[in-house]
């Protein structure tokens, strides 16, 4: 478990010179305050033509941030942002749940906030946080990286979070995290001891061999909420959380260790929390446009080493190619994983990442749990039909979330290369989503989506995140280009503060409240 652990936080115009008379000191002071007020009031007024691309969440955020900033007017600056996808329904299967808004709030002291719970999806902004923003577990941490934005980050979501509503708008909630080490229970093993016809357990014809692999022997599995004393009992000889009361402390966990508690930990739910960004974003000026594929960024005649943007041309869906181009001061480069299709010099890779969505039978505690969970062999494999001939650990990791459901991904795969043109052509590997659906119904009955399980599977569902970076700051010799992008597994984490940098670059010239440091561009691209 501390080589997951070091693996997470690892991740992480010229003037020609001019002769000019003698004056005093008081003079040239008054010249220089007057310019500089001058400077000022031209930049704040200058019109700007400001195109997004990208309507995840750190594009998102730049629109949100850039509305918010005091030197930002509708009337001289027009803001666009455009989003390839017109649907929410990729990279999901067909049965999945479509809008997360609809899940009642089972938390009775929440119900006072229910005026300002989640708005329903917005049908014009159908494939907003389409991608990774809409398909990620949604942690928060200040022990995330990189280093240089992350306090800032975490401070703007709570900022958010007081000023919209976010404990039940976009579920934000502070939360502890830990690190459990468990062994995962055969299904079936409760029937087999009641002597329920099954004869012939794997786990108790091949039991020693198991428990040396990380098995475990057939017996009762109750969870904590069936028999509180004893497990409490468990927990306490585990140094396991009283509240971590919906894993099986019985059979499965073997222990605990924390890494982070609700003084430096929380969470939302990414899709809500995009598509709240981008509603806030849109009340406040700026124009949303799905279905808009970005096919080039055009530049002025190059002078030198460097090109201005001019402007972005892109092709709308069900319009048979034809062309549109808007006029262009700034362009923020804000399209994750697909970003080198436009900047093919921002080292921006990706891989496929799997998880679903279970409802549970009562709220869960707040809880992020990354697991490293042994299977023995025996073990069922859903999606590829026959059990495990060996015994070996899995390590999804698991969210429990406010609206009554739990969140679990597994690992990233490289099986599918990134979609072409956007997050609606993204395909689900459904045999994936049902092995990490069997890995943790082997841990907790609450988190049992199968057929036998307490719990029901809400969406299957597969997403490309964006890896490399982050990259974020103005784009070395492309005057007007501004890249965010390459956040890895925190880009929720991060998009706050990515946003509120990106609106300083583009309004104020440069970053003013944090460094870029490796986060800059020009380290990469020479």
């Amino acid at each position: 478990m501390r080589n997951r652990l070091t693996r997470i936080l690892h991740y992480t115009t010229r003037r020609q010179p001019t002769t000019t008379p003698a004056t005093t000191n008081h003079s040239i002071t008054t010249a220089a305050s007057s310019a500089a007020a001058l400077n000022m009031a031209q930049t704040q007024t200058s019109p700007k033509e400001i195109i997004i691309i990208g309507g995840g969440i750190i594009g998102c955020s730049a629109a949100y941030y850039l509305t918010r900033h005091p030197s930002y007017s509708p009337s001289t600056h027009r803001i666009i942002l455009l989003e390839a996808s017109s649907t929410s329904s990729g990279g999901r299967t067909a049965d999945s749940i479509t809008d997360p808004a609809t899940l009642a709030d089972p938390d009775p002291a929440l119900k006072q906030h229910s005026s300002a719970a989640a708005a329903p999806r917005n049908p014009a902004h159908d494939g907003i946080a389409g991608g990774a923003s809409g398909k990620a577990g949604g942690a928060l941490a200040l022990w995330a990286f990189p280093k240089n934005i992350v306090p800032l980050s975490f401070r703007l979501h709570e900022e958010l979070a007081r000023e919209h509503g976010g404990e039940t708008r976009w579920g934000y909630r502070r939360c502890h995290a830990g690190q459990v080490e468990c062994r995962a229970r055969l299904p079936g093993a409760n029937k087999n001891k009641k002597g329920d016809g099954n004869k012939g357990s794997t786990l108790e014809t091949e039991k020693e061999e198991e428990e040396n692999a990380g098995g475990t022997s057939a017996g009762s599995c109750k969870g904590l909420h069936k028999d509180h004393k004893k497990d409490m009992r468990a927990l306490s000889a585990l140094g396991v959380p009283s509240d971590l009361d919906w894993l099986d402390t019985q059979d499965a966990l073997l222990g605990y260790e924390g890494m982070g508690s609700p003084e430096d930990t929380a969470q939302v739910h990414p899709e809500l929390f995009t598509r709240s960004m981008a509603q806030l974003a849109e009340d406040n000026g700026v124009r949303i446009i799905t279905g808009a594929r970005v096919t080039s960024i055009n530049f002025s005649a190059d002078q030198g080493d460097e090109k201005k943007v001019e402007s972005v041309t892109y092709v709308r869906d069900g319009e048979d190619e034809e062309q549109h181009t808007l006029p262009t001061t700034d362009c923020v480069v804000a399209a994750g994983p697909w970003t080198p299709r436009l900047l093919p010099q921002i080292p921006v890779t990706s891989s496929r990442a799997h998880s679903i969505v279970v409802r549970t039978p009562r709220p869960l505690s707040a809880y992020a749990l990354f697991t490293s969970i042994a299977l023995p062999r025996g073990f069922p494999q859903p999606g590829t039909g026959p059990v495990m001939r060996h015994a070996t650990t899995v390590e999804p990791e698991i969210y429990a979330r406010p609206d009554g459901t739990a969140y679990a991904c597994g690992p990233t795969d490289q099986d599918e290369p990134l979609p072409a043109a956007s997050t609606a052509e993204v395909r689900v590997d459904e045999a994936r989503c049902d092995d990490i659906a069997a890995q943790i119904a082997g841990i907790s009955e609450e988190l049992d989506g199968t057929a036998q399980g307490q719990g029901e599977v809400l969406a299957r569902q597969a997403c490309y995140l964006p890896q490399g970076g982050p990259f974020i700051g103005p784009v070395p010799h492309m005057k007007g280009v501004v890249v965010a992008a390459g956040h890895t597994c925190w880009g929720i984490q991060n998009a706050p503060a990515t946003g509120k940098l990106v609106s300083e670059i583009v309004l104020d010239g440069e970053a003013r409240s944090a460094r870029l440091g490796a986060c800059d561009p020009a380290r990469v691209v020479r």
